[in-house]
């Protein structure tokens, strides 16, 4: 049996741990999350199968238990349900007597214990589905999923459904059946581990062998055989079911009746069904023939007249099954005596459900059998086949059962359920991490200035994922610095399209329209990002730049303010505003909003700069100086700085210092507007100075 490792099993977020350690630790959160059960008291159930069952008592004969039902009634008395578990009740006995009577706590401990180790064994079983029975040279079982079998029988382990069946005593003959029904599992698998398309029989009579236990334990256990012979074809022969039923329906290819044969599928099929058909007669032998009897309260559906109102009831009750697997937030220890109404009409709402289960169950089988993905057919397929099979003697379809649902008959149905979502998980890990791999390399391109290699990256994450919002805008932002302005809206745009609570893609999709000359469009981009993040300066300064643009003095000047009262230290509002004041000649209050900021900010250099020309205008030379020296001694390479200082010098009359700082900011930026006309005016001045003195 060759397989590969699954490509999604290593993108699952879990630790990789050594079988021992993942048992561990999956024992571990199983014991945690119904350890709170061990101090209960016998409840509900209890009370008939074992306070009140007189087979458990070490002075009854011990052959009771192989006479009468789980229930402690003798299978031909007509009042019983013919539950024949004599097994469950042999360990209650067992209970009984190492506790010296009735004691509820040795009965739960037991309980916990065995879900404990039936969720380690998960990991085995789950193993095999996903990853197949791989072994080394030396004959080692390899484990090729070991996180995603993980993650399945953590999800097994936690699962709330159970809580009926391990934290209610007679929830034992779910357990003890789960246990022999891996077992029943295992050891077929072992009957494979020869090679070279070579199987033992007698490993599959132990298997068939432990299935009569698990039976003994509940009659939920005759299942394991159609698990078994579903492994079989689907695993170790490879059949592909969708292709064979291609073949026989359409006879384009004959099908290989022979290849079958040899291969010893059509013989081990035979033992399982010779095998399963004697447990039933003997099961159908000790129940007397007779099925049990239930009452219309016991299951209403059931006694329904209308055919069709039977089937439409019974599919409702799969789906509510199907939500307590999904989603288990209400659940109950009975749910007859009218708790679920009977659907009698077409247009009762409830009739959604059944279409629901429908569709999501036949969008798994279609996903399960025509899948391109070898490894999503087989994940998929084995994940329905122990979820519906172990259902199947709970399903009505058969027979009647005595309960309307039942959360303790989903405690092997669960593990087919825990399987799919370990498998959606891991798929959407994978396809995930693609996408952000991506992202994450172009991002950390883009941090440290590598723009064309983060543009490559981008924009193949946004290919892999055409609704990633993230990279969008990221590369739109990148777009728009390289001028790239058309292509940079056109992804903004998208992405707002795509979530349109996307406050921070509204303002990017801004600030390009701004630089397109669409001003109202801008506004109203603004405007979006502001409504999905009320408290968002960045906007506010960038809408102020629009208003200023648009010589909406007043309404800058009022979104900067907005600015630097969600940002106090917004360095780019604060100069801005001092900036507008200064233009529009409002030099006092220019003045006033500049040492407001610089009480917040007492070493911005910028706004020190900005605060120096304001009073330099009001002739308050002596300050003015004061903070253009505080803005050169914090960054002394500032040319601007120099230059606007030796103007102030020059209209001070300080002649020899304006000189100073005209060479030195020419020498910083020989190209600075204005400097180099006021540094020869200087000039001639010092020299008409010089003629004068002379």
């Amino acid at each position: 049996m060759v397989l590969s490792e699954p490509y999604w099993d290593h993108h699952i977020p879990l630790p990789k741990l050594g079988p021992l350690h993942s048992r561990l630790v999956t024992a571990f959160v199983a014991l945690i999350c119904f350890i709170n059960s061990y101090d209960g008291d016998f409840v509900f159930d209890d009370s008939e199968a074992i306070i009140n069952n007189k087979d458990l008592n070490p002075d009854s004969p011990l052959s009771n238990i192989w006479k009468n039902d789980f229930w402690g009634s003798n299978l031909s008395s007509n009042s019983s349900h013919k539950s024949y578990r004599p097994l469950t009740v042999l360990t209650f006995r067992i209970n009984y007597l190492l506790a010296g009577g009735l004691h509820p706590i040795g009965f739960h401990v037991l309980n916990v214990a065995l879900h404990c180790v039936i969720s380690v064994l998960m990991i085995d079983v789950f193993a095999i589905l996903i990853g197949g029975l791989v072994q080394d040279g030396r004959g080692v079982k390899l484990n090729l999923p070991p996180k995603a079998s993980f993650l399945a029988a953590l999800f097994f382990a936690a699962h709330p459904v159970h809580t009926e069946s391990v934290a209610g005593v007679v929830g034992r003959a779910d357990l003890l059946c789960a246990l022999f029904f891996q077992l029943s599992f295992l050891v077929y698998c072992k009957a494979f581990q020869g090679g070279d398309k070579k199987f033992s029989v007698l490993w599959i009579f132990g298997s068939i062998l432990l299935c009569a236990v698990a039976m003994l334990c509940k009659e939920q256990g005759i299942t394991v055989l159609g698990v078994n012979a579903a492994y079989d074809i689907l695993m170790v022969c490879n059949v592909n079911i969708y292709e064979l039923a291609h073949q026989l329906l359409f006879r384009r290819k004959s099908v290989d009746i022979g290849g079958l044969v040899r291969s010893g599928l059509l013989m081990r099929l035979a033992l399982l069904f010779l095998g399963g058909s004697f447990l039933l007669y003997a099961r159908w032998r000790i129940m007397g023939t007779g099925p049990p009897s239930f009452t219309e309260v016991d299951n209403p559906a059931s006694f329904a007249e209308n055919v069709i109102l039977r089937i439409v009831n019974y599919n409702y009750y799969y789906s509510l099954n199907a939500w307590l697997l999904l989603c288990p937030w209400w659940l109950c220890f009975d749910w007859s005596m009218g708790c679920v109404p009977l659907i009698k009409s077409a247009t009762d709402w409830r009739m959604v459900w059944p279409l629901l289960l429908w569709c999501c169950l036949i969008g798994l089988v279609y996903q399960a059998l025509c899948s391109q993905d070898s490894n999503k057919r087989r994940t998929l397929t084995f994940g329905l086949v122990l979820l519906v099979i172990p259902f199947l003697p709970a399903s009505n379809l058969f027979f009647r059962v005595g309960f309307v649902i039942a959360e303790r008959v989903l405690y092997l149905s669960s593990a087919g359920y825990c399987l799919i979502l370990a498998y959606t998980v891991g798929y959407c890990s994978c396809h995930w991490k693609k996408h952000k791999v991506h992202y994450n390399v172009g991002k950390n391109l883009a941090d440290r200035g590598n723009q064309s290699a983060a543009v490559k990256y981008y924009r193949e994450a946004v290919r892999l994922h055409p609704k990633y919002v993230h990279a969008m805008n990221n590369l739109g932002n990148i777009l728009k610095e390289r001028n790239e302005l058309k292509e940079a809206e056109e992804l903004l745009s998208a992405a707002v399209h795509i979530q349109p609570d996307f406050a921070a893609a509204w303002m990017n999709l801004g600030i390009v329209q701004n630089s397109l000359k669409k001003f109202y469009e801008a506004e109203q981009s603004y405007r979006n990002a502001i409504r999905f993040r009320k408290k968002y300066p960045d906007c506010y300064y960038n809408l102020g730049r629009l208003y200023a643009d648009l010589n909406r003095s007043i309404d800058a000047l009022n979104a900067w303010r907005n600015a630097t009262m969600l940002k106090p230290d917004h360095s780019l509002a604060w100069n801005n505003m001092v900036i507008l004041l200064d233009n529009t000649g409002n030099l006092a209050q220019a003045e006033l909003i500049g040492k407001e900021a610089l009480k917040i900010l007492p070493k911005d250099h910028t706004i020190m700069f900005s605060l120096a020309n304001v009073l330099g205008k009001q002739e308050k030379y002596k300050e003015s100086e004061g903070f253009f020296l505080n803005a050169l001694k914090i960054n002394p390479n500032v040319a601007s700085c120099h230059g606007n200082l030796a103007v102030l010098y020059h209209r001070w009359g300080k002649l020899d210092l304006a000189k100073r700082h005209y060479e030195l900011s020419l020498r910083l930026d020989p190209s600075a507007p204005g400097t180099k006309e006021n540094y020869n005016m200087l000039k001639r001045k010092l020299e008409q100075r010089q003629k004068t003195v002379g």
